[in-house]
């Protein structure tokens, strides 16, 4: 294991510690998420939690949940007692940019529906501004992608079809991505209202003010941080 995934690592086994028997956990996607799913498996394998179920943000969420025996149930109208997950950047303020991974739609449905939100991952994450380092995650319908991504090049983007080994990356619900520059920079609360807004928008990969707690690991140890959302 690098010291990068020891920090995923980290941050993951902070986040472990909110989960109590009986719960419905929301299962994030990723590779700081992995380190979360595998712990909350070994705990269930060795009875020290009990009862607990997980809503899985992907398909290959899902997989890992039932190699590592995590009892996985669908979505329901009464949500998650706790969603975790990890983040591509975040702020100050615990905004972030999530998506990279292709799951960003089932990750913001599963966040929404949680009681408690928690990002976790390495504090190379962290930025001044977002969009700094990430693009913005645009998941689109199929049908007239092209007209979509020249209508989000009107709110000042450029868009990038995601794409793997030449082929459009298409995502679990069969829809494509577009990865979005802002050369301008951007507001993210006026951003993620102007995507949104966007006919042929699926989800986009803004985070704002959702989160209510992080779990941040860095040289120094692993850091705790209270999100808008808790306030």
């Amino acid at each position: 294991m690098n010291e990068q995934d020891r920090l995923k690592q980290a941050a993951a086994l902070e986040a472990i510690l909110l989960v109590e028997s009986g719960m419905v956990v929301g299962l994030g996607t990723g590779s700081t998420a992995r380190h979360f799913v595998a712990e909350l498996g070994r705990l269930l394998g060795t009875g020290e939690l009990e009862r607990v179920t997980g809503v899985p943000t992907s398909q290959a969420t899902a997989q890992q949940a039932r190699e590592v025996g995590i009892p996985l149930v669908e979505l329901g109208a009464a949500g998650v007692d706790l969603a975790v997950d990890g983040m591509d950047e975040y702020d100050d303020a615990l905004n972030a940019i999530k998506g990279l991974g292709g799951a960003l739609l089932r990750e913001k449905v599963v966040a929404a529906a949680a009681g408690t939100f928690v990002l976790i991952g390495d504090a190379s994450k962290h930025v001044t501004r977002l969009g700094s380092l990430a693009p913005v995650p645009v998941e689109v319908a199929r049908f007239g992608w092209r007209r979509t991504a020249a209508v989000l090049e009107g709110v000042g983007a450029v868009p990038s079809l995601r794409s793997v080994e030449g082929e459009p990356f298409v995502t679990d619900n069969g829809n494509l991505i577009l990865d979005c520059r802002f050369p301008g920079g951007f507001e993210a609360t006026s951003l993620a209202d102007a995507l949104s807004s966007v006919p042929g928008v699926m989800e986009h990969g803004l985070f704002v003010g959702m989160a209510h707690r992080a779990f941040v690991a860095g040289a120094a140890g692993t850091l705790a941080l209270t999100g808008a959302a808790a306030r």
